[in-house]
């Protein structure tokens, strides 16, 4: 069956490390803020102006005015802070982010990721993701591991005009966890009910097991 949403935002919550500087991107990313572990303190960033995001508000505290990059209302926790755009993506360049989490349309087998047009339907800009993806420590992309036809995302190379080349250094979508290397995409996890063979079947890139795989733990 693969993953749902909320899960593939779970399992990279488990990513989060005590002090974390985060952006989340739109989509799936958004919703790991509200699954952080227990006992883990990150900042959350927003490139619209927030340090110190929250989860989603309950419908009782919701502020219209206090939104995220994606134009979804937040909350903000204690100690959180507000700044112009230019402030963040001044912090963005600087290599402030540990780790951005983004959506994306193709990965390809060396790091390339490719998530903001697709040639021929309008979209309203390229956003932050060019300077996240140049700049961030670390990159982990949430994604269906099949477009809506069936087809791979996980290719040899992008057919997508690109964000950034080399930079992706894991994935988690609904079919498992994938680093990516110098050798291509290694599966370390797949998801409940399914199969190693399946994850072969819809990985056109290259693709290694790793020799310890496991099924995935929430």
């Amino acid at each position: 069956m693969g993953l749902n949403k909320e899960q593939i935002a779970k399992r990279i919550a488990q990513e989060m490390k005590d002090g974390m500087y985060v952006n989340l991107g739109i989509g799936i990313p958004t919703l790991v803020s509200n699954y952080v572990p227990e006992g883990i303190e990150i900042m959350l960033q927003s490139e619209n102006g927030i340090l110190g995001m929250g989860p989603y508000p309950e419908e009782k505290d919701i502020d219209a005015d206090l939104i995220n990059a994606g134009k979804e209302t937040v909350t903000l926790l204690k100690g959180g802070v507000y700044f112009d755009s230019a402030e963040s993506f001044g912090m963005i360049r600087a290599g402030k982010v540990d780790l951005t989490v983004l959506g994306a349309m193709e990965v390809s087998e060396n790091g390339d990721i490719a998530n903001w047009k697709i040639p021929g339907k309008m979209v309203k800009g390229m956003g932050g993701a060019m300077d996240l993806v140049a700049s961030a420590k670390n990159i982990i992309v949430a994604m269906q591991h099949t477009n809506p036809k069936g087809e791979s995302k996980l290719l040899p190379s992008c057919t997508l005009p690109l964000t950034g080349v080399g930079c992706v250094k894991k994935i988690v979508s609904d079919l498992g966890v994938f680093d990516v290397t110098a050798d291509g995409f290694v599966c370390l996890e797949y998801a409940p009910g399914v199969t190693i063979d399946e994850i072969k079947a819809k990985t056109a890139g290259k693709l290694r097991i790793a020799d310890d795989v496991k099924e995935m733990v929430f």
